[in-house]
Order: structure tokens, then sequence, then C-alpha cells
């Protein structure tokens, strides 16, 4: 039924005659869904980006607690089994004929040497997943390897050592380029006026560099601490069954720069008491409690570190570059000269774990003190980790170098010393040691990691620049393990070679960059999107990357345009190299 004009009219009669004119409604329209007129677009804009700046601290806190629980889960079991898997009357008694010590073996290959193709799949694992996802499924992959002591067998311990193996670099990759990806974040955060931020433009070189120091900093004294919650099933349940230094010792006639191999001597048995099972099952469960938290931790307080625009945009770049690109990367001569360095990096944490711990300290002070050892590293290097904010007012060699000047004393020092076996009056000097030798790690690691940070600024190679970094560290530690039958002597003499050229390396790296000579970077692909579906739907392309040296207008980050001279904040424009070789890759 069609209404005519005079119904219309009525209507409008109808409306006024309820005293609510056009103007009235329009006002009441106003009320409704107008400004606020108590509403400051300027103070509500602060609370937004102060709340994304706590969150950018949220998720470096939730991922730095992570892998404390993570690595102290890890290091802790693995530590009671090798050291309950030795005890010959606990291999009879429990498993009869399973060869547990062959078994062991295979575990820690398993563990070292898997890490040697980790460059291989490393980056298509964080660039498919996600470096949030990647973490978590590494996580996972640890608690997968305490849920296998619950049932020991060879079918169980082996493949989840290997399945360790595989995660290992992938995880300490996702972590290094997470912590780097929340300090740009936070940058933007704190600068969201600037107009460089605003209009979504590369941020001046350097901008990050005091956000990177910080949260890298605050990453390692976290993460230090894994080396004390490693120490707490030993500390509250197995040395309650260890026998005492003057049995465990009784055959050791060597300790020290003197010693040959894993302290030969040692007495085959070392409990007094084998634990019951149950007590065991009781500690590998709160083992895997731990581990599952870490998991939850990183799955509920991780945000993401890139958008998920972002995330497409690094994927769609194609695989084949993705595989290729870490190999690429090498041709940098910054990163070929602190190869060295990545190499001491796993020399160092392994050797002080290993050699250092037992033919110093277990031979001298017996395995019951092993957890205090262990323990005082821990606390040192934590403690030690805040001193890489020093880098904020001094110039960024002093961390590295003051690292490796105190490790090159230690070590002249233990290359000259053999401490008597079953001598608990050495004890004080075994524990300054061990508090020194965290110091100098915790320099070194802290280091590298925000010299990687500074002097590869752009999102779309930290992931590659950190998978190199851990994989040649991998690499160092499965060195070490094929070391293990060496004299002391010939171990600190390896040592300490490395620990010269790897300073020698870093030192002509700087002058290099002092003297503004080029380095070759290589060019990241424009990514390939099928254009259909909602995002591109506009007219312009909000999620297309910029190639090398190129601006992409609408990004979140700009990509990084390839450099010649060092990277302090204030060089000159002109220092910039921008002309392409005909292999498409940059000067610069």
């Amino acid at each position: 039924m069609e209404k005519g004009p005079n119904s219309c009219q009525a209507a409008t009669n109808m409306v006024e005659g309820n005293g609510l004119s056009p103007e009235g409604t329009e006002t009441q329209l106003d009320d409704v869904v107008g400004t606020h007129p108590d509403y400051n677009e300027e103070e509500e804009e602060q609370k937004y980006f102060r709340r994304k700046r706590l969150g950018a601290i949220k998720n470096v806190l939730a991922a730095s607690l992570a892998a404390m629980l993570t690595y102290g889960v890890y290091l802790g079991l693995l530590q009671m089994q090798l050291i309950l898997h030795y005890d010959e009357t606990y291999r009879e008694v429990k498993y009869s004929n399973m060869e547990l010590e062959d078994i062991d073996r295979k575990v820690l290959m398993g563990i070292n040497v898997t890490p040697i193709v980790a460059l291989l799949y490393t980056p298509v694992l964080i660039r498919f997943f996600g470096t949030k996802w990647t973490m978590f499924l590494a996580m996972g992959i640890y608690a997968l390897f305490v849920s296998s002591n619950y049932w020991e067998r060879y079918y169980t311990l082996v493949p989840s050592a290997v399945a360790i193996g595989v995660a290992i670099v992938p995880l300490w990759a996702s972590i290094g380029n997470y912590i780097t990806r929340m300090a740009q974040k936070y940058y933007e955060y704190a600068n969201y006026k600037e107009e460089h931020v605003q209009e979504q433009q590369r941020a001046p070189r350097g901008a990050c560099n005091a956000y990177i120091v910080v949260f890298h900093t605050i990453f390692y004294t976290c993460f230090h601490l894994s080396f004390v919650c490693a120490q707490m099933p030993m500390l509250f349940f197995l040395n309650n069954y260890l026998y005492q230094l003057n049995h465990t010792l009784f055959g050791v006639k060597h300790c020290g720069t003197l010693s040959k191999g894993m302290l030969p001597g040692f007495n085959k048995t070392v409990l007094q008491s084998l634990p019951r099972s149950v007590n065991l099952i009781i500690v590998e469960s709160a083992l895997m409690a731990a581990a599952f938290l870490s998991m939850l931790v990183v799955l509920v307080l991780c945000g993401s570190a890139y958008r998920p625009t972002e995330e497409i945009d690094l994927r769609s770049i194609g695989w084949g570059n993705i595989f290729q690109l870490p190999f690429k990367h090498m041709r940098d001569y910054r990163l070929r000269h602190l190869f060295p360095f990545f190499i001491y990096s796993g020399f160092e944490v392994l050797f002080v774990c290993t050699g250092f711990s037992l033919n110093y300290g277990v031979c001298a002070i017996g395995l019951e003190k092993l957890a205090y050892l262990l323990m005082a590293y821990g606390f040192s290097a934590s403690a030690f980790s805040s001193m890489a904010l020093c880098t904020l007012c001094l110039r960024r060699q002093s961390l590295l170098l003051a690292g490796a000047f105190i490790h090159a004393g230690l070590l002249v020092t233990l290359f000259c010393w053999a401490p008597e076996p079953r001598s608990l009056v050495q004890a004080p000097l075994l524990y300054t040691l061990a508090v020194l030798w965290g110091v100098g790690s915790a320099l070194n690691k802290t280091g590298i990691s925000i010299l990687l940070g500074m002097l590869y600024e752009d999102k779309e190679r930290q992931d590659f620049i950190f998978t190199i970094y851990h994989w040649w560290q991998a690499l160092a530690i499965f060195v070490v393990y094929l070391w293990l039958e060496l004299p002391m002597k010939a171990k600190l003499s390896i040592m300490l070679l490395a620990l010269a050229v790897a300073t020698g390396a870093y030192m002509w790296m700087e002058h290099r960059l002092a003297q503004h000579v080029a380095y070759r970077v290589p060019r990241i692909p424009r990514p390939r999107h099928k254009v259909r579906g909602y995002r591109y739907l506009e007219e312009d392309n909000s999620d297309e990357t910029g190639s090398e040296g190129e601006a992409a207008p609408d990004s979140d980050e700009r990509q990084e345009p390839p450099q010649c001279g060092p990277e302090e904040a204030k060089r000159p424009a002109e220092a910039a190299c921008e002309l392409p070789k005909e292999d498409g890759d940059c000067l610069g």
C-alpha cells in the first residue's frame, strides 16, 4: 500500500506535536554519537601508547621468564640424569642390561650433533610459523624431552634428544629476533609523535640502540638465572644420596691443568643409597610442570613480534630466497669478523659446565659441591649482565673487550693451576673463579646480542642474523663435545687461541667500519602477493615492503638501506652506498 504525501505530512505534524522538531532530533543524535565534551584526544592517545609500551615490556619479561624456566628444567634434568646413570649400582639394580651408558652417549650425541644442519631449516621454520610460535613449539620439544624420562628406554630418550638438537637453534634465533623486535616497537610507541613514525618511514640510524641495550640486558639478567634453577633438583633431592668426596675422589690423582679427559679415576659408585622411584617421579613431575608453565607463559603473555600483514610479507619473498639468504648474509664482512666470537661463545659456556666444574671444582671439593659452584656462576652472570647498560654511555667495544680480557686472565690462571684432589681449602678460590667466569660470560653473551641488534636493525634480516650466530655457537659446542678426552692444557690452549683470534677480528671489524669501508648485504626480494582479498582492495597497497634501498611509504617499518660506514646514528648521509651489483646484492 503506497503512502501519499498526506501521510508524510501527518507524520511530521505528529513529531512536532510531541515537541520533537527536526532540529531537536539532530541535537539528540549529536548527543548520542557525537564527541563527548570531556573527551581529550591527546590524553587518550597518550594512554593508548603507554599501554603499548607496557605491553612491549611485558613481552620481554615473559619471554625471559619462559627461557629461564625452559633451560633451567633442561639443564637440571640432564645433570640429574647423567649423575644417576653414571652410578653402576643404580644401572644394575634399576635397569640391569639396558646399557644406560651407551644410551647416554647417544643422547649427548643427538643433542650436540643435530644442530649442525640447523642453518638449513631454521629460517624456514621461523618464517613459516612466525617468531612467537617458533618459540612456543621449541619449548614444547623441551617439555617432550622431560616427559621421556618417565619411561627411560632407548626409543624414548634418544629420539627426544635428537628433537632437542633440532630445536636448539630455532629457539635461540627466534628469542634473539623477538627481543630485538620488542625494542624497535617500544621505540615506535615512545616516539609516536615523531614525523617519521606517524608517516611510517624508516627510523634514523641508531635510534633504537638504547632500547636494544636495555631489553637484551633484561633478557640475559633473567636467563642466566637458569643455571641457578637447574641446581634445584640436585640441591634439594640428589645431594641427599651422594657419597662424600673421600669416597668418590679416592682414585683421583690429578686435577686441573694436569688432568686428561673427564675426571679420570672418579669412583663408579657415587650414590650411597638409591632414590625411590616415587621420589624420582615427583621430581620429574615438578620439572614437567615448570616446562609446561614456560609454554603457557609464551602462549598467553607473549604478543606477536610482527603484525599479521608483516608476517605475510616476510613469507611472501619466496621459500627459496628464505633458504638462501642466511648464506648470502655471510658475505658481509661485519658478520664474518664476528664468527670467531660466536665460536668462542659456544666454547666458554660448555667449558664452564664440564671442564671447569668437573676437572677443577668436583676434583677438588667433591660432587656434592657442584651445585653451589654452578649457582655462583649463574648468580654472577645474572647480576653482571646489568653491566651491559654501560653501553649507553661508553663505546660499544667496551663490553666485548672487557669480557675477553677477564676470560683471558682466567684461562691463563687455569692453565697454570692444578688444585689438589680432595682439598676443601681451595673452595674460596674456586668460587671466585666461577664468579669471575660468570662476569665474562655475561659481558660476552649480552655484548654479542646487543651488537647484532645495532648492526642489523632491519626487521627483515634479524632472524637470519641470529640464526647464523646461534648456528656457529652450536658448532662450537659440538667441537667441545668432541674434545672431551683431550688433556686440559690442550683445551685451554684452544680456547685461548680462539679468544685471541675473536678479539683481533672484532677490533679489525670496528677499524674497517671507522674507515667507512663498504660492506655487502644481500637485497631482500619484494613480497610476491596474489592480488586478491580484502587486504588489496585499496588503491595503495599498505602491506608491500620496499626493496633494498627503496622507501615503502605505507609499511610499518622501513627496510634498511645499505650503509657503508659505522653504525652510529649521526653518520652523514653521504656514507651510504646504494649502487646495486649485477648479482642482485648491494654494496654497503
